[in-house]
């Protein structure tokens, strides 16, 4: 428990240091949500200075913070003005959009990566390993905007899936196929993505484990491979790979943001982005730091199984 205190520690901080720059930030930045309404000759200066002090924002920048930290602290994340109305009910369907596609590019992109690495690091030397890691290196060179757009074309051109949305126009009632269809191709522009690095990650670590000592012993008992591999290589190359899953769960849901505004996915993306070009940035400093508080609850989740799976961390501890 003290382990688990000590990490989550961390994450807290962790918040309160994206919550100030981010605010520091957004006040800094040239303009406001008002801005737009001083060149409208039709509203007078003083009526827009009057709605500036009606939203707090002619006070000072530390008691503009604290006030919104306060709220936050209440399960309050402000007001947005581009809607006129509290930020919170905005936010929530909207990340349990982003949730599910994170999620699912996530147990798409390891499902894939760890037989791949794991046969990779087998193959070592051969043509077989040239291949995967001529492959992986190509993967690794597109960038996730061009993924994106490149599925996207395809559900145009082709039909066979929905280019945007997560349920069809028509739909009545909850169809789990239907949101399957809708989350095929942005889960799969995520999880190919990030699966060269999950993968060579994965080859890299069951290389050194195939390498130690021990590997060596076991293969002179005559332990069959595919045992050898997965039951005895694999949960002694996991350290890594358990803080790379924390990380992989961060990395995933910032590039998820890209994919959901170019595939037309309803989540936080296009959420952000219009916050974003309205300038409402209680809007988009609640998105902030939702992605922050997932990134800090993954890697706490990382540590937790860390620490279950290593000894060395317990025995320190």
């Amino acid at each position: 428990m003290r382990y688990i205190a000590r990490r989550a520690l961390h994450g807290f901080f962790l918040l309160i240091a994206v919550s100030v720059l981010s605010f520091l930030f957004a006040a800094i930045a040239p303009g406001d949500y008002f801005s737009q309404m001083r060149l409208d000759p039709r509203i007078s200066p003083a009526a827009v200075e009057g709605m500036r002090t009606s939203t707090g924002l002619d006070r000072s920048l530390p008691v503009r913070y604290f006030r919104w930290a306060a709220s936050v602290a209440r399960g309050d994340m402000g007001w947005s003005l581009a809607y006129n109305g509290p930020v919170t009910p905005l936010v929530w369907p909207r990340l349990g959009a982003t949730l599910l596609l994170t999620g699912t590019a996530t147990l798409l992109a390891w499902l894939v990566a760890l037989p791949l690495g794991v046969w990779a690091a087998s193959q070592r030397g051969t043509w077989r390993d040239g291949a995967v890691n001529t492959f992986l290196a190509l993967l690794l060179s597109i960038p996730d905007l061009l993924l994106a757009i490149v599925f996207l074309a395809f559900a145009v051109r082709t039909g066979l899936f929905p280019a945007g949305g997560m349920t069809s126009a028509n739909l009545s009632s909850f169809d789990a196929a239907d949101i399957l269809r809708h989350l095929a191709l942005p889960a799969a522009a995520l999880a190919l993505g990030m699966l060269p690095v999950l993968a060579r990650h994965v080859r890299a670590s069951m290389v050194e484990a195939i390498d130690s000592p021990f590997a060596l012993s076991a293969r002179a008992q005559g332990i069959p491979p595919l045992r050898l591999l997965f039951r005895c290589l694999l949960p002694a190359a996991l350290n890594p790979l358990i803080s790379l899953f924390g990380i992989s769960l961060g990395t995933l849901l910032s590039a998820s943001l890209l994919v959901e505004v170019v595939m037309g996915w309803p989540g936080l993306g296009p959420l952000f982005l219009e916050a974003i070009m309205a300038r409402d940035f209680a809007l988009a400093l609640a998105v902030v730091m939702l992605s922050t508080a997932f990134l800090a609850a993954g890697n706490l989740l990382a540590d937790i199984l860390l620490y279950r799976a290593d000894p060395r961390i317990r025995v320190r501890g």
